[in-house]
């Protein structure tokens, strides 16, 4: 009795100075930016995702990649991000994370000595290149620090649109007729187009294999435009999958979790433009998103469970993004699946858990504890 009143007199004191945030507070690194052509996108995700980190539970501390690679740890405000003001001398150092698991630290290089910052979970937010290909979770499992979002493998896995492909026809998931071209091929004028566009039919969407927010992706509508976007894709990529292009409804679903994840409600996309290119996601604001998709709830609840069932297949943990067509005849196809998906104001991943109740800060919040939850377990 006598200890619990002690402990009481305590915590009360500890509150009464606020000491006992302080004590409670975890390091949560966020890692944006990046040598990637999403760079400008990581700013505006790293932004929304700082803005709702539950601050009672956390201190945040923000390291930022340059688009030459340079890294730098970031002591400003959150709005010089998104508006790519943040790398200056003033506010930034140079600084790199520690591969010594006894270390699960920041190393920031203020002087002649490195200074020291226990980490105890990273929240990267880096689409594309080096950020979502398992790269940096690869790194981070090095240094045995607990971070949100899927692991090597199905990171590696879902940024490589021919290998999820490859993977989801092995296991009978309905998607698109496809078929991969490699750069050395194009080069050496050894790919038949012709061919190509028998069996694919005309039109026919050709993406570079590793990247992500539509960059490098065209509607080819004729024989000579396949070769353009060919030429278009190998910009971003040696490796280029060209896709039937499914005439029909754009519906996107959001999952998070581990061994037990739950899917969202399914939105709808009604692009501006011929697709949802990267213009018209975030440039231009004629593109609507339809939250929830005016669907039939059978239909509604099947692409939520084909979501849940490709983001288990898919081994993925923490959070991502699946994407469907629906052909006008009713038929569903998997399109594509993304492990950070964007955090904007404008992107449909929040945007979705939003409307089945779960706010941009409580979903943060639970992104986090799925990481530690991971690396517990």
């Amino acid at each position: 009795m006598i200890n619990g009143c002690l402990c009481d007199i305590i915590l009360n004191i500890l509150f009464t100075y606020n000491i006992y945030r302080v004590i409670i507070l975890k390091n949560l690194l966020v890692i944006f930016g990046g040598n990637s052509s999403e760079y400008e996108v990581s700013l505006r995700s790293a932004a929304s995702v700082i803005r709702n980190i539950p601050r009672d539970k956390y201190k945040v501390l923000m390291l930022g990649i340059t688009k030459s690679g340079e890294w730098r740890c970031f002591r400003g405000d959150v709005s010089l991000i998104e508006n790519d003001a943040w790398c200056t001398k003033e506010l930034t150092f140079p600084a790199m994370l520690s591969v010594n698991p006894a270390d699960k630290a920041l190393l920031i290089f203020e002087s002649s000595l490195p200074s020291k910052i226990y980490i105890d979970v990273v929240f990267p937010v880096l689409h594309g290149k080096n950020g979502e290909d398992g790269t940096i979770q690869g790194l981070l499992e090095l240094s045995e620090i607990p971070y949100v979002g899927c692991g090597v493998l199905s990171s590696a896995v879902c940024m490589d649109k021919a290998v999820t492909n490859a993977l989801c026809d092995q296991s009978g998931i309905r998607q698109a007729k496809w078929r991969l071209v490699k750069k050395y091929d194009f080069i050496l004028d050894n790919v038949d187009i012709d061919k190509i566009v028998r069996e694919l039919s005309l039109p026919i969407f050709v993406k570079p294999a590793n990247a992500g927010s539509s960059v490098g992706i065209s509607k080819a509508s004729s024989k000579e435009s396949v070769r353009d976007a060919l030429a278009l894709a190998f910009e971003h990529d040696s490796k280029v999958v060209l896709e039937s292009a499914v005439v029909g409804r754009e519906l996107e679903c959001a999952v998070m979790g581990n061994d037990e994840p739950l899917a969202s409600c399914v939105g709808e996309i009604v692009p501006c433009n011929d697709f949802y290119d990267y213009k018209a996601k975030y440039i231009d604001d004629n593109s609507r998103l339809l939250i929830p998709s005016p669907l039939p709830e059978e239909i509604s609840e099947e692409i939520r469970k084909i979501a849940v069932d490709i983001y288990k297949y898919l081994d993925c943990s923490g959070l991502a993004r699946v994407d469907f067509f629906m052909s006008s005849d009713g038929e569903i196809y998997f399109n594509e699946i993304n492990t950070i998906p964007g955090f904007t104001s404008i992107s449909m991943y929040p945007k979705l858990f939003e409307e089945v109740k779960i706010p941009p800060r409580k979903l943060i919040e639970k992104l986090i504890e799925y990481a530690f939850e991971k690396k517990e377990n």
